[in-house]
């Protein structure tokens, strides 16, 4: 099975280099109109200039594909929006939305100050937000889209001195979580990407035997699965040095206190059992966990849960 984006017009941010222009030359190569997204910052977001997208463009065209290079800062919804009508009035429709930009800005927290912490957030998660909600309406109309969020490992799982890039992150899976249940009727799928890659971005945290190990093409593969049109939704992958792995959330089962059994206490004393991860499953929304505890309660209790 070979999949393609004939037709298709695909938004890349962050585009001018490393991993988003892996992706957006990719995107290319299999079919895609693409606007190149990038602001042509520093790494930690500072200046900008188009040239790093042009030169994408420039790669794009002169292999006999079709693109457009933007530089609109994704933190300003004004010119997020201004580089979807571009797009729309170019081609007509977007199909795909792959948010990459971002920006490095790496302290403990302890010397971290507010404001790197704030344009961390605001580049990654406020700026997704606001691509994605430039592009919802289209994709709802057009009853088809695909969003690909991009989360980390530090989202996941936690980095030292990655507190607003890890915060970000995550927040970025619980984005992902409540579009899919939004978007689902329309057919607009959303999943979340976890890369390690050699780019800019990770260049001073890793030797050069294992950067040669990280290049950005061998994640890309999972951003053009998961953006297809048979990809499935809410899912996070992970992928670096050609391994692919998915994450989830999970939960245990757990234990129910009932009325004055609910103490700290008796918590305490049954947390081993509590916290047991054989039988933790994956909730597919929040309301689960609350009928998950209700149900126990009720079966405790020997009445019935009104429907």
């Amino acid at each position: 099975m070979s999949i393609r984006f004939d037709d298709q017009v695909v938004i890349v941010t962050g585009a001018g280099g490393g991993l988003g222009r892996a992706h957006a030359l990719e995107f290319a190569r299999r079919g895609a109109k693409v606007v190149v997204n990038d602001l042509g910052g520093a790494r930690d977001g500072t200046g900008g200039s188009v040239s790093a997208a042009q030169a994408v463009v420039d790669e794009i065209t002169a292999a006999g594909g079709e693109a457009i290079a933007d530089g609109a800062n994704v933190t300003k919804m004004d010119e997020v929006e201004a580089m979807v009508q571009a797009a729309m009035d170019k081609w007509g429709r977007i199909d795909v939305l792959v948010n990459n930009a971002g920006i490095l800005r790496d302290k403990t927290f302890v010397k971290m100050e507010l404001n790197d912490f704030q344009m961390v957030v605001d580049v990654h998660l406020m700026g997704s937000v606001n691509c994605s909600k430039a592009v919802w309406e289209i994709m709802r109309e057009q009853q088809y889209g695909r969003i690909m969020m991009t989360s980390s490992s530090s989202g996941l799982y936690g980095n030292f001195g990655l507190s607003n890039y890890g915060a970000a992150k995550l927040g970025l899976v619980g984005l992902m979580n409540t579009l899919h249940l939004e978007g689902m009727k329309y057919n607009i799928h959303v999943n979340t990407l976890a890369p390690v890659a050699a780019t800019r971005m990770t260049e001073d945290l890793m030797s050069e035997e294992v950067l040669a190990a990280l290049q950005p093409e061998l994640v890309t593969p999972a951003v053009i699965f998961m953006c297809g049109k048979d990809a499935g939704s809410r899912q996070i992958i992970a992928a670096g040095a050609g391994g692919f792995a998915r994450a989830a959330i999970i939960e245990s089962e757990g234990i129910l206190l009932d009325g004055e059994e609910a103490t700290a206490e008796n918590l305490a004393a049954h947390w081993d059992e509590a916290s047991d991860m054989d039988t933790a499953r994956e909730l597919q929304m929040g309301g689960e966990q609350s009928i998950k505890f209700l149900t126990a309660l009720a079966k405790k209790r020997g009445i019935k849960l009104e429907r």
